[in-house]
């Protein structure tokens, strides 16, 4: 596939789907170049041999340096996966930790970039990040003040101390609990086992305008 093609992305997964098109949520999930195969015990190992076979009837290639086999946790998408459940990417949070105070719209475009990308970890991260928010707003001034340098510091450690989030098990109840404010919205998405809340997703916006004149009981339906 030719780097720089405006449909590339989406022609590169439409061709991965039509090759795996059998196998995708049985055996395996694709998004992209990134595939993971799973299975329990030692079904894995047949599962493995069929995506490989697959691979090798259709001559595609692997970087056998980006190959990882048999590993009880790995990194997906940015993510990290495991039994446990799905967590942040410490190394990506490193980078984060070490970013100072922004000093321009293309440093503080790019911390909220880099939070943004974890926000399903970050309870309320809407109401938290809406003085960095406002700076991006047409004609405003760049002031960072000191509700812009809490806001800043707040998201870091919220991207620290990041809880660990559980996939979806399709066949129990879902929860969602939904909260508003004058200016945002944010809800949890969960499931309850053992009597102990998981949440599955933390996601929140932020209000525009023509929302605001909206009551509170109306505000939380928009959740």
């Amino acid at each position: 596939m030719s780097f720089g093609l405006c449909n590339a992305p989406a022609s590169f997964q439409h061709c991965m789907i039509a090759i795996f098109s059998d196998l995708i949520e049985n055996i395996m999930e694709v998004f992209m170049d990134d595939f993971s195969v799973y299975g329990n015990t030692f079904d894995s190992l047949e599962n493995l041999e069929k995506v490989l076979q697959r691979c090798k009837e259709v001559d595609l290639v692997l970087n056998w340096e980006k190959c990882h086999f048999m590993v009880r946790e790995g990194i997906v998408l940015g993510h990290k996966v495991s039994e446990r459940g799905i967590e942040v990417d410490r190394a990506k949070i490193e980078v984060v930790e070490q970013l100072p105070p922004p000093a321009n719209l293309k440093a503080l475009r790019s911390f909220l970039g880099h939070a943004g990308f974890y926000k399903r970890f970050i309870k309320n991260f809407s109401f938290i990040a809406r003085p960095l928010s406002n700076l991006l707003a047409k004609d405003t001034p760049f002031v960072f003040d000191d509700a812009c340098l809490e806001a800043f510091h707040t998201l870091k450690k919220a991207l620290v101390t990041a809880p660990i989030i559980q996939p979806p098990h399709w066949n129990a109840p879902f929860e969602i609990m939904c909260d508003a404010s004058d200016y945002a919205v944010g809800a949890v998405l969960g499931q309850s086992k053992d009597r102990k809340h998981h949440a599955i997703s933390y996601a929140s916006k932020m209000l525009c305008h023509a929302q605001f004149s909206t009551n509170g009981t109306g505000t939380t339906y928009m959740c």
